[in-house]
C-alpha cells in the first residue's frame, strides 16, 4: 500500500473500539503515527463482537504491529480540562498534530424514550455533551497547533440521523448532537482555511462494526439493506477510506465538506 501519510501524526478520538480503531488501523496502513483517545481504551471488552476482531492487546498494539507508532491516552472528550491533558501529553510526546478524527460520540437511551418533545433534559445535554461538545472540545484544542505550523487536516463525524429525523421523532437527542457537527464543521472550515486547515465531515449510515452487526442481525440485516441503494450494509473499512482521502493529500482542495457513506439510504 502506498504510504501518503508517512511522517505524519495524527489522532484519533473513540478508537479504542469499532469505527475509531478501524480509523486509526487505516491511517497507520497509509503511514502515519496514531494517537488513541478514548475514555476506556480497552472498550472492545464491553462486547464480545468487538473484542473478536481484536488482533492485538489493543488498537495501540495493531498499529504498532503495522510498524508505526501509538500512544494511548484515556479521557472523556465531554471533560474539556482532561481532555486538553490528554492532548498535550500526546503532543508533549509528538510535537505535532498533522490529521485529527473526532470520532468519539454514541447516543443514550432507547429511540420510545428520546422523542423530540420528550427527552429528558438530562440525558439530552449528556448526548449533546458527548458528541457535539466533544467535538467543539477537540477541535478548538488543536486548532491552536494546526494554525501555528499553518497545516493539518480535521475530520469530524456525523451521521445519518443528523441529515434525517426518524420517522416517529425518536432519538433526537443524537441526531441534533450530529447535525450541529455538520454546521460546526462548515463555520470551522471557513475560520481555518486562510492558515492551510483543511475540515470536513463524514456522516456514516448503517455501518456493520461488531457491536452493531449484532444488533442489525436481530432487527433482520435484509430488511434493513433493502433501504439502502447498494444493497448491503457498509463496513468499517468504507468508512475507513474516506477518512484516509481526507486525510491524504488528494483532499487537499475540499473543505468545509459533508462525505455521505451511506450506501445511497439517503438519495
Amino acid at each position: 500500500m502506498d504510504q501518503p501519510l508517512e511522517g505524519k501524526n495524527a489522532l484519533v478520538t473513540g478508537a479504542g473500539r469499532g469505527l475509531g480503531r478501524a480509523y486509526a488501523l487505516h491511517l497507520a496502513k497509509l503511514g502515519a503515527d496514531v494517537a488513541v483517545l478514548d475514555v476506556n481504551l480497552q472498550s472492545f471488552d464491553e462486547f464480545d463482537a468487538e473484542k473478536a476482531l481484536m488482533t492485538a492487546d489493543s488498537t495501540m498494539d495493531e498499529v504498532r504491529a503495522i510498524g508505526r507508532r501509538s500512544i494511548g491516552v484515556a479521557a472523556d472528550v465531554g471533560d474539556r480540562a482532561a481532555l486538553e491533558a490528554a492532548i498535550n501529553e500526546v503532543l508533549g510526546q509528538w510535537g505535532r498534530l498533522d490529521i485529527v478524527v473526532c470520532n468519539a460520540g454514541g447516543g443514550l437511551g432507547a429511540p420510545a424514550d428520546t422523542k423530540a418533545s420528550q427527552t429528558d433534559p438530562e440525558l439530552f445535554d449528556a448526548v449533546l455533551k458527548r458528541n457535539l461538545y466533544g467535538t467543539v472540545n477537540t477541535c478548538s484544542l488543536v486548532a491552536p497547533g494546526m494554525k501555528a505550523q499553518g497545516s493539518g487536516k480535521i475530520i469530524t463525524v456525523s451521521s445519518q440521523a443528523g441529515r434525517r429525523a426518524s420517522t416517529d421523532g425518536g432519538y433526537a437527542h443524537y441526531g441534533t448532537a450530529k447535525a450541529g457537527i455538520i454546521m460546526y464543521t462548515r463555520y470551522l472550515a471557513q475560520e481555518l482555511g486562510p492558515f492551510g486547515i483543511n475540515v470536513n465531515c463524514i456522516a456514516p449510515g448503517f455501518i456493520g462494526t461488531g457491536r452493531l452487526n449484532v444488533m442489525f442481525e436481530r432487527a433482520g440485516s435484509d430488511r434493513i439493506a433493502s433501504q439502502v441503494a447498494l444493497r448491503r450494509i457498509g463496513t468499517p473499512e468504507d468508512c475507513a477510506r474516506v477518512v484516509g482521502f481526507l486525510a491524504g493529500p488528494d483532499s487537499n482542495y475540499v473543505t468545509g465538506a459533508l462525505i455521505p457513506i451511506d450506501g445511497g439510504t439517503m438519495n
